[in-house]
C-alpha cells in the first residue's frame, strides 16, 4: 500500500531552518552531496537546488521517516508529503481521474526517482514518488 516516504520543507532561510530543527528534534540535517551529472534541479524552475537531507530517529533511536530542506522556489511553496507508488505515471492518471490535478508533471531526481507533483480534491499538495535508480 503507497504510504509516506519522504517529507520536503521549504526555507526562506536554511541556516535558520536546520538550527531550529536540530535544537528542537535533535534531527540531522546534512547538505546532500551530487556530482555535475546528478545535480537536483527545481521542478517549478528547472534550476539547480542546493539540498540537504533530513534523518529522523524514534525514541528509541532507531532509523525514522526522513526528509529535506530546500529554498523555498515560490510564494506559496509548503511541506510536501511524498508518497512512494510503483509507477508515477499509472498514479498521475488516478490522481486526474478522481477529481484531482498534476501541477509538475513526471521530474527525475537522478540517480534516485522520479516525482509528480499533484493536489487532491481539496487543493492540498502532495507529490507521488517512484523509487528508480537509473533515472536521468
Amino acid at each position: 500500500m503507497p504510504t509516506i516516504v519522504h517529507f520536503e520543507m521549504p526555507a526562506d532561510d536554511i541556516e535558520r531552518s536546520k538550527k531550529f530543527y536540530t535544537d528542537l528534534f535533535g534531527w540531522k540535517i546534512e547538505k546532500l552531496s551530487v556530482t555535475d551529472d546528478s545535480r537536483l534541479t527545481s521542478a517549478a524552475t528547472a534550476q539547480p537546488i542546493e539540498y540537504w537531507i533530513i534523518t529522523t530517529t524514534d525514541d528509541k533511536g532507531n532509523k525514522a521517516l526522513g526528509g529535506g530542506i530546500m529554498k523555498r522556489q515560490m510564494p506559496e511553496h509548503r511541506v510536501t508529503n511524498y508518497i512512494g507508488v510503483k509507477s508515477v505515471d499509472e498514479y498521475s492518471s488516478k490522481v486526474e481521474k478522481l477529481g484531482g490535478k498534476v501541477i509538475a508533471p513526471k521530474h527525475a531526481v537522478p540517480g534516485m526517482g522520479y516525482f509528480v507533483l499533484c493536489v487532491d480534491t481539496e487543493n492540498n499538495a502532495f507529490a507521488l514518488w517512484e523509487t528508480n535508480e537509473k533515472a536521468k
